[in-house]
């Protein structure tokens, strides 16, 4: 790995870890996402650090070059990151949904008592 593509890395990870503490500092981001950027940019970091575990998962993977590695890992972070984000959006769809019915429920009950 080139010089100058450590120190990009490198830099990529100080990055990450900085914006990541900053937004949950002024309370942009929840403390149960910051775990997953923070060890984004571990791996990251490691990556870089020690270039003999990517070229390891290389070639356990069967890849020709580590930076196929790198992308099908990052497409299956994404994957996983749309996948997790899909859940919690069902989840958030069933809550306002029951919430929406409740206030129904709760306004015909106000105006049922209103004209009796």
């Amino acid at each position: 790995m080139l010089i100058q593509q450590k120190i990009f890395a490198i830099l990529a990870s100080i990055l990450i870890f900085v914006v990541i503490i900053t937004l949950v500092k002024n309370k942009k981001l929840k403390e149960e996402y910051s775990w997953l950027w923070l060890l984004t940019g571990t791996a990251i970091l490691l990556l870089v650090l020690w270039y003999d575990i990517l070229l390891m998962l290389t070639h356990l993977i069967g890849a020709v070059l580590p930076t196929t590695t790198l992308f099908i890992f990052a497409i299956l972070f994404l994957i996983c990151l749309a996948l997790d984000f899909a859940i919690k959006i069902s989840r958030l769809t069933d809550q306002v949904k029951n919430l929406t019915q409740k206030v129904s429920l709760m306004e015909a009950e106000r105006l049922d008592n209103r004209f009796a």
